[in-house]
């Protein structure tokens, strides 16, 4: 329980905050998936485009602050290899 002005607006801003995170992590995660689904399925075009599409939302959550730099670098080099190696 927020026994301050400030401490209830923080509280605020931390909800609002957790949920644009989780909504781009989520979005992360099923660009990510689409990417080396479609690497899997051997469609090098469409596995091609996700992989952009997943790298630039990976940069863009670093750039926010969802994810530190080192983790955006090491999910799109693993992404790279997943998409490489199956396509």
């Amino acid at each position: 329980m927020a026994h301050t002005k400030s401490q209830e607006k923080r509280n605020r801003q931390t909800k609002t905050r957790g949920a644009r995170n989780k909504a781009i992590r989520s979005e992360l995660r099923t660009r990510v998936k689409n990417a080396v689904d479609a690497a899997e399925r051997g469609d090098a075009e469409a596995a091609a485009e996700a992989h952009r599409i997943a790298q630039k939302r990976i940069d863009q959550a670093a750039a926010k602050g969802v994810l530190k730099k080192n983790t955006a670098a090491r999910r799109k080099r693993s992404l790279a290899r997943r998409v490489g190696a199956t396509g």
